[in-house]
């Protein structure tokens, strides 16, 4: 069973900027640890604090294994520790503006 895991950030709206560079490093972190991004998304219009990213793994254990990858994988901790977004449970919506796909086969 394919699971998804729907990240929602809140962000300070004067660091959209960072919060992009953000993104774009886990761009690379995330297929190479294991997992299927789907994307991230930023605020493009309407809500300005409310980005997203998608994540997809083929069953909880690959989830697992990524999370154990992850943990492993210098690039990923550093920027871990860094992000300073903290998720957030938001109930508004807007427009996002997609940030990136990291394209991905089966092997």
């Amino acid at each position: 069973m394919v699971i998804t895991c729907f990240i929602r950030y809140e962000i300070d709206p004067a660091q959209r900027a960072a919060f992009r560079e953000y993104a774009e490093n886990w761009l690379r972190i995330i297929p190479r640890c294991g997992g299927k991004l789907l994307g991230y998304f930023l605020p493009h219009e309407g809500t300005s604090y409310e980005a997203w990213g998608l994540i997809s793994f083929e069953s909880l254990a690959a989830y697992e294994a990524y999370r154990t990858r992850l943990r492993a994988d210098p690039e990923g901790t550093v920027c871990a520790l860094q992000r300073g977004f903290p998720a957030r449970r938001l109930n508004r919506s807007g427009r996002f503006l997609f940030v990136g796909l990291c394209p991905y086969g089966r092997a």
